[in-house]
């Protein structure tokens, strides 16, 4: 399939220095790219799943960033086609050209797979709870982050847990990000869990955020534990 993306010179050194000149970019900003990608998903879903494997393979090889965008949400898009073997393909993917944006796109692939195949969780703490690479790591703590009431909570705290002293700040800030985001839902639960663990001081900060905004519950809980 023929695709091209179009090229904006004017916004191209201000989005290369936004992602510390990791990659270089066509210039194509978020809020064109997604109708673009609305655009090309009405063709790309007519193929059948292997092809559209390959296109996303194809798009992730060239060498602009917003390629690995449209890429990513092609196997969004996707996912509910995808089998266990093509998850593992997508997973070879995942670590090449990596950067927080990659990966935190990438999580949104996993995470809606393991929505739609929550009996696969085994394989996704296998893949990466525990990984040599905290990228994927990053992926395994931030996973459920749009689950809220069907967050698997025993997953959630065995993926912080497994990183809980790594002293790497995309790590931290994971931790801190999926407490604070499942405090929406159970501020009890997160409240003892910043309580019986030691989190660093920067990922219980960030915890807490949502808590402590939430004055009459951290009074409550406060007056709670004083008593």
């Amino acid at each position: 399939m023929d695709f091209e993306l179009p090229i904006y010179p004017e916004n191209q050194a201000a989005m290369k220095k936004y992602m510390q000149s990791q990659f270089e970019f066509n210039g194509v900003k978020a809020p064109d790219r997604h109708l673009i990608e609305r655009e090309l998903w009405q063709s790309v879903k007519q193929l059948p799943p292997a092809e559209i494997m390959q296109f996303i393979e194809t798009l992730y090889a060239r060498p602009t960033r917003e390629y690995q965008y449209v890429a990513i949400e092609m196997a969004l898009r996707s996912v509910r086609w995808w089998e266990p073997a093509d998850m593992e393909h997508l997973l070879t993917l995942v670590l090449e050209k990596v950067w927080w944006d990659s990966i935190d796109a990438w999580r949104k692939v996993f995470g809606e797979y393991i929505r739609l195949h929550p009996e696969q969780f085994d394989w996704v703490a296998q893949h990466f709870i525990g990984a040599e690479n905290f990228w994927l790591r990053r992926i395994a703590i931030t996973l459920q982050l749009s689950f809220y009431e069907k967050t698997n909570v025993a997953f959630l705290e065995e993926a912080i847990l497994a990183d809980i002293d790594t002293d790497e700040f995309f790590i931290q800030k994971a931790i801190g990000w999926a407490l604070r985001n499942y405090s929406k839902e159970n501020p009890e639960w997160v409240m003892t869990f910043v309580e019986e663990h030691e989190l660093t001081i920067f990922a219980q900060r960030e915890a807490l955020k949502k808590i402590k905004q939430n004055k009459m519950f951290h009074r409550k809980h406060t007056k709670k534990r004083s008593t």
